[in-house]
């Protein structure tokens, strides 16, 4: 009896470990939902932290099958209707007498541009590093790759577990920031 009860005890106790938490699977749902949604489409807000300036524009998104986004600047005014594309090959951006500049972030790897892809690249694969309920809303963690120089991501999703904020983060410091409305997935 002496030499059953401690492993009754450890499988009792390694089956509650294997348990994944309720925030977690809520993620996960999300993911699913994007990676079999024919299309993703948003307005955006991002704000581009680079110290002292931040740089302010809006755009809307839409995500393809692939996760490719193609996007149109609606603001600020002075370089409203550029449009681009980014997928994992790179990126096109498409103008006609304003030209669309912002400094790269994150060691020189990121533009302010391409963070609705990071977003998106993140949800649909990325390695969820936690989740849980803050301010009645879900935040879930997510690096962007497995890499040392991984970009970090904090999403806040509301009630029907749809993503409503994102802070994108490199080396501890929150460098883009996304606003995100009227989000729909089909």
């Amino acid at each position: 009896m002496k030499k059953v009860l401690p492993l009754l005890l450890a499988v009792v106790l390694l089956t509650g470990c294997s348990r994944t938490p309720k925030e977690v699977e809520r993620a996960l749902a999300l993911r699913t939902r994007l990676l079999q949604a024919s299309t993703c489409a948003f307005d955006a807000e991002i704000t581009a932290d680079y110290g002292e300036i931040l740089h302010v524009f809006r755009m809307n998104c839409t995500v393809d099958d692939q996760g490719g986004v193609s996007f149109r600047v609606t603001a600020p005014e002075s370089i409203a209707g550029i449009t681009g594309t980014l997928s994992k090959q790179g990126g096109e951006l498409t103008f006609d007498d304003t030209a669309l500049y912002f400094d790269l972030l994150a060691d020189q790897q990121l533009s302010p541009v391409s963070a609705p892809w990071v977003l998106m690249k993140a949800l649909r694969g990325g390695n969820i590093t936690s989740a849980g309920v803050e301010k009645g809303s879900l935040r879930i963690s997510v690096d962007d790759s497995y890499e040392e120089n991984a970009l970090n991501l904090d999403v806040w999703l509301d009630s029907e577990d749809i993503p409503q904020r994102a802070d994108i983060c490199y080396a501890g410091k929150r460098i883009l920031s996304l606003n995100l409305e009227n989000v729909r997935i089909s």
